[in-house]
C-alpha cells in the first residue's frame, strides 16, 4: 500500500491516455451520422452537451441528445469511429502514465482503469496501448450498471478486487464526473488531472482532495495520505 490506500480507480482518455481530439472526433462523426448538420445551432448545442458530460457513459450522452433509436445508432457508430482511430495508432498514453500504474503495482495498490467507453472500445485501447499485464481490472458503465458521476464503476472495481474500505481508494479523472462519481462513493482521495477535457476552472468548485497537473504527480498525493 501507499499511505492508506490499496486501489486506484484512473480514468483512460484525459487521464492516462492521450488522445488529441480522437474522442471528440469521435463524437463528430456519430452525430453526423445521426443527421445532425455541423454548420447548425442543434450542432452547437450538442458540442457544448458533449463537453459538460465528459467522462460519462457515451450512451447516457447521446440519450441526452437525440431519440431513442438514432442515440443507439450513434452510440454504436461512435464505438465503431474510435475504435478505427486506434487502429490507425491516434491514441497514445500520456507520458508517465505507465510508470505511475507499475508504480502503483509494485507497491501493492491495485490498479482499476474505468471508462465512459464502452467495453470493445476500453479493450481495443488497452490492446493497442499494450497495457493488459499492467492493470488488474478494466470496467465501462455496463458492467457495473450506472456511469459517472453515479459510483457504481468504483464499487465494481472494490468489489471484484477485494478491496472493502473506501477509504482506502483513490479516484483519478479529468472531468467533473470523475471527482463526482469519486465523492459519492467516499473514496479516500478523490484527484482531478489537468490534462484532459476540463481546466481547473472548471474542476476546482467540484468537492475533490487535489488538482494534479497530470498523473505523474499522483504517487506524492497518495504518499501524503
Amino acid at each position: 500500500m501507499i499511505g492508506r490506500f490499496s486501489l486506484a480507480c484512473l480514468d483512460m482518455a484525459g487521464t492516462t491516455v492521450r488522445d488529441d481530439g480522437v474522442v471528440d472526433e469521435a463524437f463528430t462523426v456519430a452525430l453526423l451520422s445521426a443527421g445532425v448538420d455541423l454548420e447548425s445551432e442543434r450542432f452547437s448545442d450538442a458540442r457544448r452537451f458533449v463537453l459538460a458530460t465528459m467522462g460519462q457513459s457515451k450512451s447516457d450522452v447521446f440519450a441526452g441528445l437525440l431519440n431513442p433509436e438514432d442515440a443507439s445508432a450513434a452510440t454504436a457508430e461512435f464505438a465503431r469511429t474510435y475504435e478505427h482511430l486506434v487502429a490507425e495508432g491516434r491514441v497514445e498514453p500520456l507520458p508517465g502514465s505507465l510508470g505511475v500504474m507499475d508504480e502503483l503495482r509494485q507497491r501493492g495498490v491495485k490498479v482499476a482503469l474505468t471508462t465512459g467507453f464502452a467495453p470493445s472500445t476500453r479493450d481495443a485501447l488497452i490492446r493497442s496501448l499494450e497495457w493488459e499485464t499492467h492493470i488488474d481490472l478494466a470496467l465501462s458503465p455496463v458492467d457495473c450498471g450506472r456511469g459517472r458521476p453515479e459510483p457504481d464503476m468504483i464499487f465494481g472495481a472494490m468489489q471484484r478486487l477485494g478491496v472493502t474500505d473506501p477509504a482506502s481508494v483513490a479516484v483519478v479523472g479529468d472531468t467533473v464526473s470523475d471527482l463526482a462519481s469519486g465523492t459519492a462513493a467516499g473514496a479516500g482521495a478523490v484527484i482531478g488531472v489537468l490534462s484532459g477535457a476540463h481546466d481547473r476552472a472548471t474542476l476546482t468548485p467540484v468537492p475533490h482532495t487535489a488538482l494534479i497537473n497530470d498523473i505523474t504527480g499522483l504517487i506524492g498525493i497518495l504518499e501524503e495520505g
